[in-house]
């Protein structure tokens, strides 16, 4: 009667959702207060003054049918002028507005594009784990098979796995940095050995594999790290963004893909990404939100707070004594699990009220994600949380006589 891969798909919500979803039900019941929700990457920023002030501007003084009304599909050309014109001015990348297409944030990019580029039954898409576990989903969508690529102690590619799965049937690799869920940032050197990869492997094979670089956290960076622009070491490079982020602007829903100016057959590849958006209904994105890009496409949320958590919260995880990898970006932390289920860790969590989002949907075992955009308070007050949650298993050591780790 039903498709059974979307009635899978919308049956079940991600782990990430079930957790934010019960962390509701838990304040009802046992209040606010003793709710300590790491789950969702939801900003807590709030947006730059001239996102409220374009917004109330354009209210205001423009027609209503250019507030409201339909945009061109691709997105109005003003606002993908801004976009283009800031990408260059950043980044010298020598984008038209011809190549932007404006999107419903950066899932909807991401899938677009990935309907766009993969064109065989068996046709595959290179991720790095741990990763987004929405792009299976976009993936498969996309009718390619998702391959994950191991990585090491510091989330950072495994480049002999990387280089060894690497085949004449790779369409994609999708990169993302910062990572979500790691906080890890490709730099400088990481970028150049992927693509470096990649030459050799379109040299081999004879196929060009695109770079899919999705970056909504770009700007969400810390200690004076930076993030590589893909189109300056690539040319079969897409941009997927969103200023979900970058202007603390989630529930909005408005990004955009760039396609680099070098891409081989650059206007059939944007022409393929206009028909995928039409195909899966993501044309005309929210009007209101594309004129408040043109005016803030260059404004930044004050990120201090961010990086404040970030010390905060591994200052608290260190006294304790769990072990991890400290950020260079994004929002995420991932936090060690005292044993090999981190599904189970993750439930025992709840217990203490902590709400921490099990690695097994990222691709790798034995993690938890912590997201600490969130208020700084409630990190000072899940400290006794966190520490309790630990000496639970300290306890259950000496319980059962069996060795500490």
């Amino acid at each position: 009667m039903f498709n059974t891969e979307s009635y899978e798909l919308g049956s079940k919500r991600s782990v990430i959702r079930e957790l934010f979803e019960y962390g509701k039900e838990y304040a009802k019941i046992h209040g606010s207060d003793s709710l300590f929700d790491f789950s969702l990457g939801n900003p807590s920023i709030p947006a730059p003054n001239c996102v409220n002030e374009a917004i109330t501007e354009i209210i205001r003084n423009e027609p209503s049918v250019l507030v409201h009304g339909y945009t061109s599909a691709q997105g109005d050309f003003s606002a993908r002028k801004a976009i283009s014109d800031s990408i260059n001015r950043r980044f010298g990348a020598n984008l038209s507005p011809d190549g932007i297409y404006i999107t419903c944030g950066a899932a909807a990019s991401v899938a677009i594009t990935l309907k766009a580029v993969c064109e065989r039954a068996d046709d595959e898409v290179m991720v790095f784990a741990p990763y987004f576990p929405e792009y299976d989903v976009f993936i498969k969508n996309g009718g390619a098979i998702p391959v994950a690529v191991a990585p090491d102690e510091n989330f950072l590619p495994d480049f002999e796995d990387f280089e060894k799965k690497l085949s004449e049937k790779t369409r994609a690799v999708i990169i993302n940095s910062p990572v979500n869920p790691s906080g890890a940032v490709y730099g400088e050197a990481t970028v150049k050995k992927i693509c470096a990869a990649l030459s050799k492997a379109n040299e081999k094979y004879g196929r060009k594999i695109i770079v899919v670089c999705d970056e909504p956290y770009r700007e969400i960076v810390y200690d004076g790290k930076t993030v590589p622009y893909i189109m300056n070491y690539y040319d079969d490079a897409v941009v997927c963004y969103s200023f979900s982020k970058s202007l603390s602007l989630p529930g909005e829903r408005i990004g955009y893909i760039a396609v680099g100016p070098k891409c081989s057959e650059e206007r059939r590849l944007y022409a393929a990404i206009c028909g995928a958006g039409r195909g899966m209904g993501y044309v005309c994105a929210p009007s209101l939100m594309q004129a408040v890009i043109s005016r803030c496409v260059d404004a930044k949320t004050d990120i201090s707070a961010y990086e404040k958590n970030r010390d905060l919260l591994c200052g608290v995880l260190e006294s304790i004594g769990y072990s991890f990898v400290k950020p260079d970006g994004a929002f995420y932390l991932m936090l060690k699990s005292p044993e090999d289920d981190a599904c189970a860790f993750s439930e025992r969590a709840k217990k203490y009220g902590l709400l921490l989002v099990p690695s097994d949907g990222f691709g790798i075992k034995g993690y938890v994600r912590v997201a600490f955009c969130v208020d700084g308070e409630m990190i000072k007050k899940s400290a006794a949380a966190f520490a309790a949650l630990f000496d639970s298993y300290k306890n259950q050591c000496v319980a059962q006589d069996l060795p500490r780790t």
